[in-house]
């Protein structure tokens, strides 16, 4: 058994039974300082509604949808992801305990229906999640009430029950009225609720404001039923004009729910993926019709996703920008540098990639070297540091071999997510370290803790051998880590451990010698 020792340091003396810890130096010559470790924003999305990724059907059994969703997150570890975005509201529904909304007819395949055994799919997803040092960013539907897949019958509980003057129906879905103000404080509750009862990492709401045009039989695109509430706006002496007023629904929407997260947990990232184009014309040379109905989000949608950035309502901005490089008219590079000159409050831009489009039987799909070139071109822009992939099944079923791609090649080594230091600059204390040498199983034990009582998310673990050095990410509960002395193949000289805290921020390295020990 290695004997304690005690070591001074500053006048202190740190000991912690049964090794001694100490504070590594990083500015001693025999103590090189271990370079930065790749920043990259690495997401997914999960979606829910209608079974896209998770559960697979509903109605399983509790114990085969926590196997399932931890098979989901497993896979995005292997792939060196660092974010999942989890689908928890897809229409006024929820994947979690709510005193708001009755449970997604998604788990058990009827609305209002709790999974039996009865459990939080939420609260287990963030505790699974952070195991595995992933962030988990919860995906809301702000204002669609029923989906039009939805095939169970409508929960006492649900919204259109309890408050029907909020609820319209347009075309075969149900939509809460954003000009109501009611409606705004509603979503507001549903989703602060969320961030002050669970751990998340981030807010995350998609393209849907207003809703996508619906026609009738007769192929006609069918108005938004919002008569009442704009006639409201009108007798209050409103003078702005119906899509004026309808943006700025969305626009109050946002900047209140951004400042709501931040005054709740500073630390909580708030992001939305915006139809990729703000509307045609920007730049210059796009249009959004690429053989479809075209589409202008800033008209249909009533989503000026351009403001929202420009005024730093938010974290993180991930434009779903779902086309070719290739594709002039929506080329993806093209419009991401759009995207990056409107970002004058230097937010994070994360675009969304179409990765479900890879395929090797379906004529129309994309080869999967199409996600590996986005991704490199995303790289090649300053300003963009990360992607979303559209979704996880696709990464599951490795379509096209686009997991074997990505962890080969673009995502073979690990990345942190970039920090937002509009948010918080303070970084966390260098850690304690110490080493146990057991010769007989040939390994050397590297423990670490805090100096103080702090809270750490993430540890960054690098190992030097020669002049390269290795970067592990390792979840913040991972306090340990063993080195094979033995194998001659593995020769580290020195490793270094710094943490790494919620906003993403990391502290400098403690520094430890090992060859020679």
């Amino acid at each position: 058994m290695v004997n304690i020792k005690a070591l001074l340091l500053s006048g202190l003396l740190l000991l912690a039974s049964p090794k001694a810890w100490s504070l590594q130096t990083t500015n001693r010559p025999e103590y090189p300082i271990p370079p930065q470790p790749t920043r990259e924003f690495r997401g997914v999305w999960i979606a829910t509604v209608a079974n896209v990724d998770w559960p697979s059907k509903p109605g399983l059994p509790t114990e085969q949808q926590k196997a399932e969703l931890i098979a989901i997150l497993d896979r995005a570890v292997e792939l060196k992801l660092n974010a999942v975005i989890f689908q928890v509201r897809p229409a006024a529904d929820a994947l979690y305990k709510s005193k708001y909304e009755p449970w997604s007819e998604y788990l058990t395949g009827e609305m209002g229906k709790a999974p039996e055994p009865n459990y939080d799919p939420l609260a287990f997803a963030v505790e699974e999640a952070h195991k595995r040092g992933l962030e988990l960013h919860a995906w809301f539907n702000p204002f669609r009430a029923y989906h039009a897949q939805a095939k169970s019958e409508i929960s006492a509980k649900h919204i259109s029950k309890a408050h029907p003057e909020w609820v319209k129906q347009y075309g075969k879905y149900l939509w809460l009225d954003p000009g109501e103000k009611a409606v705004q404080d509603y979503t507001l509750a549903v989703i602060m609720d969320v961030v002050r009862r669970y751990d998340i990492d981030g807010v995350h709401i998609d393209d849907y404001f207003y809703p996508y045009s619906q026609r009738d039989e007769q192929r006609k695109v069918i108005a938004f039923p919002d008569e009442p509430s704009w006639q409201k706006y009108l007798q209050s002496g409103g003078t702005l004009s119906r899509n004026d007023w309808r943006r700025e629904n969305i626009n109050t929407l946002i900047q209140r729910l951004y400042q709501a997260i931040k005054t709740q947990k500073s630390w909580v990232k708030f992001g939305i993926s915006p139809f990729g184009i703000w509307k045609p014309g920007y730049p210059s040379q796009t249009t959004t019709s690429d053989g479809y109905a075209p589409l202008n989000a800033y008209n249909q949608l009533s989503a000026d996703s351009r403001k929202w950035l420009m005024n730093g309502w938010l974290d993180y901005l991930s434009p779903q920008l779902y086309w070719k490089i290739e594709q002039t008219q929506q080329s993806y590079p093209v419009l991401l540098n759009w995207w990056i000159e409107q970002n004058i409050q230097g937010r994070h831009i994360w675009p969304g990639n179409n990765t479900s489009r890879v395929s090797n039987s379906n004529s129309r799909g994309w080869p999967a070297d199409e996600i590996l070139y986005q991704i490199r071109v995303t790289r090649g822009f300053l300003g963009a540091t990360g992607n979303v992939h559209f979704s996880m099944n696709t990464l599951m079923e490795n379509s096209g071999g686009i997991s074997d791609l990505l962890a080969k090649d673009v995502y073979a080594r690990p990345a942190l997510i970039p920090a937002s230091p509009w948010l918080s600059q303070t970084v966390p204390s260098k850690p304690l370290l110490a080493t146990d040498k057991d010769e007989t199983k040939g390994v050397i034990k590297l423990s670490w803790k805090p100096v103080k009582q702090e809270k750490v998310w993430l540890w960054v673990l690098q190992t030097r051998t020669g002049s390269a050095w290795t970067t592990k990410v390792l979840p913040g509960e991972q306090t340990s880590y063993l080195i094979n002395i033995n194998d001659p193949n593995v020769q580290v000289e020195s490793v270094a451990v710094s943490a790494v805290n919620r906003y993403e921020n990391q502290g400098a390295s403690a520094v430890v010698k090992i060859k020679g020990n």
